[in-house]
This record gives C-alpha cells, sequence and structure tokens, in this order.
C-alpha cells in the first residue's frame, strides 16, 4: 500500500498500521481453530477451504449469514461488548447445525 493510499485511509477514520497490529495479535488464536481443510490464513479479503469429496456421497454446501442487529443494541444496554462476536458465530453455526450440516468456515463481514 501506498503511503497516499494509506493517508486516505486514515482521512476516513481507518488506521492501517493498529489494523496489520491486531491481525498480528490473534493469528495465532485464529490459526488455532482452523480444521483440515482450511487453506488461507487471517489477513485476506477471502477464503480458501479444499472439500474432500471422498467423505460425502452427495455433498452440498450450506452457508449461513448474521448481522449483530439487536445483539448491539443488547450489548448496549447490559454494557457487555466483548461477547457480540462470540453470539454472532453462535448464530452462524446453529443455522448450519439445524440443517444437519458441519460447519466448514466462516467469514467475516462488519457493516455499519
Amino acid at each position: 500500500m501506498t503511503e497516499s493510499q494509506k493517508s486516505k485511509y486514515a482521512e476516513a477514520g481507518v488506521d492501517i498500521d493498529k489494523g496489520n497490529a491486531f491481525v498480528k495479535g490473534i493469528k495465532d488464536i485464529v490459526a488455532s481453530t482452523h480444521q483440515r481443510g482450511v487453506l488461507t490464513d487471517i489477513g485476506g479479503f477471502s477464503a480458501l477451504y479444499a472439500i474432500d469429496l471422498n467423505k460425502y456421497k452427495k455433498p452440498v454446501l450450506v452457508t449461513s449469514t448474521d448481522g449483530v442487529g439487536t445483539k448491539l443494541a443488547v450489548a448496549h444496554l447490559c454494557n457487555k461488548h466483548d461477547t457480540i462476536g462470540i453470539d454472532l458465530v453462535a448464530m452462524c453455526v446453529n443455522d448450519i447445525i439445524v440443517c444437519g450440516a458441519t460447519p466448514l468456515c466462516f467469514l467475516d463481514y462488519f457493516a455499519v
């Protein structure tokens, strides 16, 4: 990233160096959750997952997405913000397992 690009991000309130430091700080924790099919590491804008097609007779991919929505409102009311992400992942996982599927990977998305 050029200094000019970093400057434009900074003008918008984004600190690239802090973001990179954060990713570096959680990299090992994230890697500890990986299962065999994960091919990419944290920090990119996409994810690769290798599916063992020999393991399934008729494989079907099941996906789910959720937003913080009311979770954020409840967190503000309770002044407890350290579980929002946990709840978000749990709701996505729950939506997948009730279909009889196995959660394979998780893509993050944060919208404001």
